[in-house]
């Protein structure tokens, strides 16, 4: 069972949210949602390419690769912005 466009709008709201909060950040609703689902397929990228992991479905697993995947896009941007 698959994401629809639902599910990955909660996923993302979600991730980018409770990312947002571990961070130290503050965005508002939108910035949270994209950096959500875009953690969402980084996360998803790097479970499926270096742990074998196949995440889809709604589900606690795939709540907790796009948190990660959200944190992760957080710490690059947080880095990039930095160097600028």
């Amino acid at each position: 069972m698959g994401l629809g466009i639902i599910g990955w709008i909660i996923i993302g709201i979600v991730a980018g949210w409770l990312a947002e909060k571990v961070m130290g950040r503050s965005h508002g609703l939108v910035t949270n949602l994209i950096v959500g689902v875009v953690g969402a397929l980084l996360g998803g990228w790097i479970a499926g390419q270096f742990l074998g992991m196949d995440v889809a479905g709604f589900n606690i697993m795939t709540l907790l690769v796009a948190f990660l995947g959200a944190c992760l896009l957080l710490f690059l941007l947080g880095l990039v912005k930095r160097r600028a």
